[in-house]
């Protein structure tokens, strides 16, 4: 019996509260059994509610998940280490890792200003960008 190995992926982000925890709550849902998904920070700000909040609405639950900070051992295994952010990208703490590496560039929706409303509809906003580029990733692999 040939059993295919799971691709690993990881988000990586700042703080590992919005961006990339939503990537890793979409890739789950959306194609977990292909692959092993985790996200991770060059910090860890701790989960923010609003992108809980706003995954939920979506049927997407992320409030398990961790928000951790980057290591050498996680980049080591990976398949493909996803950016989210700019900040990210330049301060990554390992340039070559055994996987792909790819920069998917997100707004921070915790930067949005205005109304709790105006902010949530960031949020929505953002989650739903990276639903999208989840999607065309599960497509084009």
């Amino acid at each position: 019996m040939n059993v295919k190995k799971k691709k690993r992926v990881l988000f990586l982000c700042t703080g590992n509260a919005c961006r990339s925890q939503m990537a890793e709550g979409w890739l789950k849902y959306l194609g977990g059994h292909q692959f092993d998904v985790f996200s991770a920070g060059i910090e860890a700000h701790g989960k923010n509610p609003r992108a809980i909040a706003v995954m939920a609405e979506a049927g997407v639950d992320i409030s398990k998940q961790a928000s951790e900070i980057v290591d050498i051992e996680m980049l080591e295994s990976l398949d493909l280490l996803v950016t989210v952010c700019t900040h990210a990208d330049e301060h990554c703490p390992i340039f070559s890792i055994k996987g792909k590496r790819e920069h998917w560039p997100f707004d921070d929706p915790a930067k949005g200003t205005g109304s709790e409303a105006k902010v949530m509809h960031e949020f929505r906003r953002v989650r739903d960008q990276i639903q999208e580029r989840i999607t065309q990733y599960l497509t084009c692999s």
